[in-house]
Protein backbone atom coordinates (compact mmCIF):
# COMPACT_ATOMS: atom_id res chain seq x y z
CA UNK A 1 0.00 0.00 0.00
CA UNK A 2 1.26 3.48 -0.83
CA UNK A 3 2.25 6.26 1.56
CA UNK A 4 -0.87 8.04 2.76
CA UNK A 5 -3.19 5.26 1.64
CA UNK A 6 -6.37 4.64 3.55
CA UNK A 7 -10.08 4.10 3.44
CA UNK A 8 -12.74 6.75 3.02
CA UNK A 9 -15.93 5.45 4.58
CA UNK A 10 -19.17 7.17 3.63
CA UNK A 11 -22.11 6.37 5.89
CA UNK A 12 -25.35 7.36 4.20
CA UNK A 13 -27.62 7.71 7.23
CA UNK A 14 -30.96 9.04 6.03
CA UNK A 15 -32.90 11.26 3.69
CA UNK A 16 -35.43 13.90 4.64
CA UNK A 17 -38.35 15.39 2.69
CA UNK A 18 -37.35 13.71 -0.56
CA UNK A 19 -39.27 14.48 -3.74
CA UNK A 20 -42.27 12.42 -4.84
CA UNK A 21 -41.54 10.56 -8.08
CA UNK A 22 -44.27 7.91 -8.03
CA UNK A 23 -47.97 8.59 -7.32
CA UNK A 24 -47.65 9.47 -3.63
CA UNK A 25 -44.12 8.45 -2.67
CA UNK A 26 -40.76 7.28 -4.04
CA UNK A 27 -38.45 4.27 -3.77
CA UNK A 28 -35.15 6.09 -3.10
CA UNK A 29 -31.55 4.93 -3.19
CA UNK A 30 -28.27 6.87 -3.23
CA UNK A 31 -25.33 6.49 -5.63
CA UNK A 32 -22.04 7.75 -4.17
CA UNK A 33 -19.11 8.55 -6.48
CA UNK A 34 -15.51 9.32 -5.64
CA UNK A 35 -13.30 9.66 -8.69
CA UNK A 36 -13.86 6.54 -10.79
CA UNK A 37 -15.26 4.52 -7.85
CA UNK A 38 -19.02 4.15 -7.40
CA UNK A 39 -21.16 2.52 -4.71
CA UNK A 40 -24.87 2.57 -3.94
CA UNK A 41 -27.25 2.03 -1.06
CA UNK A 42 -30.18 -0.34 -0.97
CA UNK A 43 -33.61 0.82 -2.15
CA UNK A 44 -36.11 1.87 0.53
CA UNK A 45 -39.61 1.28 -0.82
CA UNK A 46 -42.39 3.88 -0.56
CA UNK A 47 -40.58 6.38 1.63
CA UNK A 48 -39.80 10.10 1.48
CA UNK A 49 -37.79 10.05 4.74
CA UNK A 50 -35.70 6.89 4.27
CA UNK A 51 -33.18 5.50 6.76
CA UNK A 52 -30.37 3.66 5.00
CA UNK A 53 -27.61 3.56 7.65
CA UNK A 54 -25.28 2.06 5.05
CA UNK A 55 -21.51 2.25 5.06
CA UNK A 56 -19.82 2.48 1.67
CA UNK A 57 -16.01 2.24 1.50
CA UNK A 58 -13.55 3.69 -0.99
CA UNK A 59 -9.85 2.78 -1.01
CA UNK A 60 -7.83 5.89 -1.88
CA UNK A 61 -4.36 7.40 -1.54
CA UNK A 62 -5.65 10.63 0.07
CA UNK A 63 -9.20 11.94 0.63
CA UNK A 64 -8.97 14.22 -2.42
CA UNK A 65 -11.51 15.51 -4.88
CA UNK A 66 -15.25 15.83 -4.61
CA UNK A 67 -17.65 13.30 -3.14
CA UNK A 68 -20.77 13.19 -5.30
CA UNK A 69 -24.14 11.83 -4.21
CA UNK A 70 -27.12 11.25 -6.49
CA UNK A 71 -30.54 10.20 -5.26
CA UNK A 72 -32.79 8.15 -7.52
CA UNK A 73 -36.28 6.66 -7.40
CA UNK A 74 -36.20 3.03 -8.52
CA UNK A 75 -38.74 2.23 -11.20
CA UNK A 76 -39.56 -1.29 -12.20
CA UNK A 77 -40.53 -0.82 -15.85
CA UNK A 78 -38.67 2.32 -16.98
CA UNK A 79 -35.53 4.32 -16.21
CA UNK A 80 -35.00 5.33 -12.59
CA UNK A 81 -36.06 8.93 -11.86
CA UNK A 82 -33.57 11.51 -10.60
CA UNK A 83 -34.37 12.90 -7.16
CA UNK A 84 -31.51 15.39 -6.86
CA UNK A 85 -27.79 15.42 -6.25
CA UNK A 86 -25.30 16.87 -3.79
CA UNK A 87 -21.54 17.24 -3.57
CA UNK A 88 -18.94 17.71 -0.88
CA UNK A 89 -15.41 19.00 -1.51
CA UNK A 90 -13.01 16.75 0.42
CA UNK A 91 -10.20 19.32 0.58
CA UNK A 92 -11.09 20.32 4.19
CA UNK A 93 -10.82 16.62 5.15
CA UNK A 94 -7.38 16.46 3.52
CA UNK A 95 -6.30 19.58 5.47
CA UNK A 96 -7.57 18.03 8.71
CA UNK A 97 -5.64 14.83 7.93
CA UNK A 98 -2.43 16.84 7.49
CA UNK A 99 -3.10 18.69 10.75
CA UNK A 100 -3.72 15.42 12.59
CA UNK A 101 -0.41 14.07 11.28
CA UNK A 102 1.44 17.30 12.17
CA UNK A 103 0.04 17.19 15.70
CA UNK A 104 0.83 13.45 15.88
CA UNK A 105 -2.59 12.69 17.35
CA UNK A 106 -3.04 9.07 18.37
CA UNK A 107 -5.62 9.11 21.17
CA UNK A 108 -8.48 11.18 22.48
CA UNK A 109 -10.93 13.38 20.62
CA UNK A 110 -10.04 16.71 19.00
CA UNK A 111 -11.97 19.14 16.80
CA UNK A 112 -9.66 19.82 13.87
CA UNK A 113 -11.64 22.12 11.62
CA UNK A 114 -14.97 23.87 10.98
CA UNK A 115 -16.47 23.76 7.48
CA UNK A 116 -19.12 26.32 6.52
CA UNK A 117 -21.66 26.08 3.69
CA UNK A 118 -20.28 27.62 0.47
CA UNK A 119 -20.10 27.11 -3.29
CA UNK A 120 -17.70 24.15 -2.83
CA UNK A 121 -20.29 22.04 -1.04
CA UNK A 122 -24.02 21.52 -0.52
CA UNK A 123 -23.90 21.89 3.27
CA UNK A 124 -27.05 23.12 4.99
CA UNK A 125 -25.20 24.04 8.20
CA UNK A 126 -21.70 24.33 9.63
CA UNK A 127 -19.93 21.02 10.04
CA UNK A 128 -16.94 20.06 12.17
CA UNK A 129 -14.14 17.68 11.31
CA UNK A 130 -13.14 15.74 14.40
CA UNK A 131 -10.38 13.26 15.21
CA UNK A 132 -11.63 10.41 17.43
CA UNK A 133 -10.56 6.80 17.95
CA UNK A 134 -8.05 6.84 15.10
CA UNK A 135 -10.55 8.25 12.57
CA UNK A 136 -11.13 11.67 11.08
CA UNK A 137 -14.90 12.19 11.05
CA UNK A 138 -17.17 14.74 9.38
CA UNK A 139 -20.95 14.66 9.86
CA UNK A 140 -22.79 16.60 7.17
CA UNK A 141 -26.34 17.54 6.24
CA UNK A 142 -26.50 18.09 2.49
CA UNK A 143 -29.13 19.95 0.49
CA UNK A 144 -30.14 18.17 -2.71
CA UNK A 145 -29.79 20.32 -5.86
CA UNK A 146 -31.93 20.46 -9.01
CA UNK A 147 -35.00 19.12 -7.19
CA UNK A 148 -37.98 20.64 -5.39
CA UNK A 149 -36.99 19.28 -1.94
CA UNK A 150 -34.71 16.92 -0.10
CA UNK A 151 -31.77 16.51 2.25
CA UNK A 152 -29.30 13.70 2.85
CA UNK A 153 -27.44 13.09 6.13
CA UNK A 154 -23.96 11.62 5.67
CA UNK A 155 -20.92 10.84 7.81
CA UNK A 156 -17.52 10.77 6.11
CA UNK A 157 -14.66 8.98 7.90
CA UNK A 158 -11.01 8.76 6.92
CA UNK A 159 -9.05 5.83 8.30
CA UNK A 160 -5.31 5.57 7.64
CA UNK A 161 -4.36 2.15 6.37
CA UNK A 162 -2.68 0.29 9.26
CA UNK A 163 0.38 -0.47 7.14
CA UNK A 164 0.90 3.16 6.09
CA UNK A 165 4.64 3.67 6.54
CA UNK A 166 5.86 6.34 8.90
CA UNK A 167 8.97 8.07 7.67
CA UNK A 168 11.74 8.41 10.22
CA UNK A 169 14.61 10.78 9.54
CA UNK A 170 18.01 9.13 9.54
CA UNK A 171 20.97 11.02 10.95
Amino acid sequence: MEEGAGVLKVIVSKGKSLAIRDFTSSDPYVVVKLGKQTAKTKVINSCLNPVWNEELSFSVKEPLGVLKLEVFDRDRFKFDDKMGHAFLNLQPLTSALKLKRALQLTTGETKLRKVAPDSDNCLLADSFITYANGEIIMDVRLRLCDVESGEVFVTVKWIDHPTTPIHVRKR
